[in-house]
């Protein structure tokens, strides 16, 4: 294997770049070259790292598995700096049999700094064998230390891990994600910040309690942004920090779900100190400890802007904290991005083009409203129209649409700023929620008085917002009149596509998941494989990568209008709208995991089935 000197890429790589590229891969993070690289040279990552790893003569470790013999001969900040982590090796690497390189498995001075030859290439090779698939005889002082690296290891590198251990070292390229995953797994996110110090490196006991503290609170500095760069890293909505007995637990929301992250085993220590440095970055009040508190913190980090909303509140051990990640900047989403099919935008485009009326878009919290709301926007939007929003919070911001945040603690709610709105000759409107009467009312007289309005409700499906205006006292001709067109939506995970595969499904299985969903059992007669969830080092092992949504659209007719203005219940609502055509979550769901977007588990696991 070689060990590069003073060059970041092999000359043969290097050679495919301009300045400019070059300079690129050497500025970014250890974890980020393969994806700068991938980029200039406008090829998959999965491709260039093969070919990286043969310029360099490594191989690429797949299925990486930790080794729990060798996890503590390294400290965590060496393993977050560089981007290693030792695994377990039985030779072959999963078919990959080239396994060290010349001079990683020596511990001679100098020797990573030889240009080998072909022929040292295969000398070295042969003596990784010799070691590699059963080093049994070997003590363990002498036995090859594998390390599956994020990129090409250096003479710093490798003279900073035999610091800390003589083993001959066996390097192997790996997914930087999965590298990265397996760090944080094994030694928790942030754990490179609040590492004790090792015995080595104790300063001297003359060093002033004063430098001790400052320390400590930079630890804990670095700490709390290590856990929101992960977040980040992680495409997490929102971060909870939980005082538990024992114990300070850090979670994620991904992808809709709740995801535990691994800590560092000495965060309890740090407890106190981590839920101060949060609510000073949020401007709140460090001495109130009793009751729950509000605020925001804009944090920087990587080229993003982050405006975070966070929320305390007592609990009996401590104060649990809750983040709200919101990327204005982030790209905006499609209605093809969203996951509608092309008939979906057809009946929502047609609506778009409406001089006035109301768009709502229903669906549980978390379920991509504002994104749709915003994405329809965007469609609509041009230097002819003046559009006006009223959020709570921005979370996307839109060129040329005047965007206005709502305040409650001053009296600006969006009752409040939907009549001033009004004021100022808007054509169309987005109201962030419909959450009182107040706002809806103002909100139908005003898609009655020539403007289009968008805004959301919380119901179960889409007809249920018909139900839901009525019961909030307006009157149900109000309703029938201003209403054209609801959205009900849900997001579920998509499958990855890099690992997915088809599966076979029993007719029983199918027939009974397409009657929970109230798909037409005729449906199953050609289907017999469906793609199922693998699982990989791109996916992180789940199956699944990112989200896509499925869409129930209800639109009001003649026999509809009727039934609203007799006070119908939502069920005959959504009888008549079936029998009508329209489509519900469920059919959404079955032609989303017909086209192999995601799987029967996601789409029952978001969508509320009800007694046929």
């Amino acid at each position: 294997m070689t060990i590069l000197d003073n060059e970041i890429l092999p000359p043969s790589l290097a050679g495919l770049l301009t300045d400019e590229q070059r300079q690129a891969v050497i500025e970014a993070p250890r974890e980020k070259r393969l994806e700068a690289l991938s980029a200039a040279l406008a090829r998959p990552e999965s491709e260039v790292l093969n070919k990286l790893a043969t310029a360099a003569g490594l191989d690429v470790a797949t299925n990486l598995e930790t080794d729990p013999d060798a996890r503590g001969l390294l400290p965590a900040r060496l393993v977050h700096e560089y981007q290693i982590i030792p695994i377990r090796f039985n030779g072959t690497s999963n078919g990959a049999p080239e396994s060290t390189a010349p001079g990683a498995g020596s511990t001679e001075p100098g020797a990573g700094e030889r240009q080998e030859t072909g022929d040292r290439r295969q000398e070295t090779a042969n003596t990784a064998e010799d070691l590699s698939p059963d080093s049994s005889h070997l003590s363990p002082d002498f036995a090859p230390l594998h390390l599956a690296t994020a990129w090409l290891p250096d003479d710093v590198m490798a003279h900073w891990v035999h610091t800390f251990t003589p083993r001959p070292l066996a390097w192997h390229l790996a997914v930087p994600e999965r590298v990265h995953q397996l760090i944080i797994e094994n030694f928790g996110v942030g754990s490179g910040s609040l590492e004790d110090t090792d015995d080595g490196y104790v300063a001297p006991e003359a060093q002033k309690q004063t430098e001790e503290v400052v320390d400590e609170d930079a630890a804990v500095v670095r700490f709390v942004t290590d856990v929101i760069s992960q977040a980040i890293e992680d495409q997490a909505t929102d971060i909870h920090f939980e005082p538990q007995e024992g114990q300070l637990r850090i979670r994620y929301r991904v992808d809709g779900l709740l995801v535990p992250v691994p800590v560092p085993e000495n965060l309890l220590r740090f407890q106190d100190a981590i839920i101060s440095r949060l609510k000073i970055m949020a401007r709140m009040n460090i001495s109130e400890k009793r009751l729950p508190q509000d605020g925001r913190i804009n944090f920087k980090a990587h080229g993003i802007v982050l405006d975070i909303r966070v929320s305390t509140v007592p609990t009996i051990y401590a104060e649990s904290i809750s983040l709200r990640l919101l990327n204005q900047k982030k790209e905006a989403f499609t209605m093809d991005r969203l996951g509608m099919s092309a008939n979906e935008q057809a009946q929502i485009t047609h609506i778009l083009d409406y001089p006035h009326g109301i768009v709502l878009v229903t669906g549980p919290t978390g379920s991509g409203k504002s994104t749709s709301l915003n994405a329809f926007l965007r469609k609509i939007n041009s230097t002819d129209l003046r559009i006006i929003t009223i959020e709570d919070p921005i979370e996307y911001e839109i060129p040329g649409v005047n965007q206005m945040q709502v305040r409650p603690e001053i009296g600006l709610t969006f009752a409040d700023a939907l009549r001033h709105v009004l004021r100022q000759d808007p054509d169309v409107i987005m109201v962030g929620e419909i959450r009182d009467r107040d706002t809806a009312e103002i909100a139908i007289r005003a898609s009655l008085t020539g403007h289009l309005v968008f805004s959301t409700l919380h119901t179960n499906d889409a007809p249920g917002a018909i139900t839901r205006l009525v019961d909030m006292g307006i009157e149900p001709f109000l309703v029938a009149s201003a209403i054209e067109l609801v959205i009900a939506q849900r997001l579920v995970r998509r499958l990855c596509m890099e690992c997915s595969r088809p599966a076979p499904i029993t007719k029983v299985k199918l027939l009974e998941n397409l009657s929970i969903l109230g798909c037409d059992p005729a449906q199953a007669e050609p289907i017999d494989v469906l793609k199922a969830p693998v699982g990989c080092d791109r996916c992180r092992g789940t199956g699944y990568r990112g989200r896509i949504g499925i869409f129930e659209i209800f639109r009001l007719n003649d026999d509809m209008h009727e039934l609203v203005l007799k006070r119908e219940s939502t069920r005959t609502l959504a009888d008549c709208a079936r029998k009508h055509g329209m489509r519900t979550l469920g059919q959404s769901g079955w032609e989303k995991i017909k086209a192999g977007y995601t799987t029967f588990d996601e789409v029952l696991r978001v969508i509320t089935v009800t007694d046929s």
